[in-house]
């Protein structure tokens, strides 16, 4: 009888002890798991914080871009208007709105290119949060396409200011009933002429960036 009350002792004990290190075992396991979803998790709030963040950057710095540009164009027209113009009171409202126009447009650039500045500096932080191939990919995208932004700002706010240099150097001469310059600008006008040609380069890198964006299917599901 002794001999079976042992064994049936040792039984119990054996499947208690079992019994608790299995438990010990599956809790260490669910304190793992409860980690590893708590990382995922956290991981997966600040890809979609900072992605929202990066974007909305972008879409300011793309508005501002297109007041500028809006601003660069009549800026343009008006100083191109003033070249031909036979009249020197029409030439001098077409200089000052030319001048406005110049005026108006370059702190759209200086606040466009300082958002596509952030707007990629988010993007960079936020490739440390996603492990899937996809979305890196198309984040490398839109750091290029923040990069070309950039450069495109920087390049029309140059034009911009080479443009009201020409613009306030416009005169009107009575002898010849032409436009003309008060000074000599042709290295002004060389830079502008530079300048705008180097935009219009960019910009089709530009729009080809944004070409390959748009042709991701999941593009709609991670925006």
């Amino acid at each position: 009888i002794m001999l079976l009350s042992i064994m049936v002792g040792t039984i119990i004990i054996t499947f208690f002890i079992a019994d608790v290190l299995s438990r010990s075992d599956w809790e260490r396991k669910e304190t793992g798991y409860k980690t590893e979803i708590k990382t995922i998790k956290g991981k997966s709030e600040n890809f979609t914080s900072l992605f929202l963040k990066s974007t909305v950057l972008l879409d300011q710095a793309r508005e501002d871009r297109a007041l500028g540009n809006f601003h660069f164009d009549l800026g343009s027209l008006w100083y191109y208007s003033s070249l031909s113009e036979k009249n020197s009171s029409n030439m001098d409202l077409y200089k000052l709105r030319g001048i406005e126009n110049c005026t108006l447009a370059i702190p759209n650039y200086v606040n466009s290119n300082l958002n596509f500045k952030e707007s990629r500096d988010f993007f960079i932080k936020t490739k440390n949060f996603t492990d899937f191939e996809k979305y890196q990919i198309v984040l490398d995208l839109y750091i290029n396409l923040t990069n070309s932004g950039e450069k495109l700002t920087m390049l029309r706010y140059d034009a911009c200011r080479y443009l009201t240099y020409m613009t306030e150097n416009l005169t009107f001469n009575y002898e010849t009933n032409n436009v003309t310059f008060v000074e000599n600008i042709t290295e002004i006008i060389g830079l502008f002429n530079f300048a705008v040609m180097e935009y219009t380069a960019e910009a089709g890198n530009y729009e080809e960036i944004q070409e390959d964006i748009d042709e991701y299917e999941f593009f709609d599901e991670i925006r």
